[in-house]
């Protein structure tokens, strides 16, 4: 199963994954660092790009850092990639 490596950004306008050039993640998300909200709207925004049940995602560390690491279950890395690819930045 693959994992993400991303940094996670709450309080943002809207939901947004943007892959840079270096093959970083950012995470935008428009949910609270505050009682898991910006985790919990972190995991269904995945779910939504990855095409994925939420259930399928997990996150392994970075439950109170910006850092995380999500493993995504029902998907190969290569999918995983391809997914990726549709959020690199210019």
């Amino acid at each position: 199963m693959p994992v993400l490596h991303l940094k996670a950004k709450p309080n943002a306008r809207r939901n947004q994954l943007e892959v840079a050039p270096d093959g970083s993640v950012v995470v935008r998300l428009n949910a609270p660092a505050q009682d898991g909200k910006a985790n919990a709207c972190l995991l269904t925004y995945l779910a939504e790009v990855f095409n994925v049940a939420k259930a399928s995602l997990t996150l392994l560390s970075g439950h109170t850092a910006p850092f995380k690491k999500v493993e995504i279950a029902g998907i190969s890395p290569e999918e995983m990639q391809a997914a990726l690819a549709r959020h690199r930045a210019v």
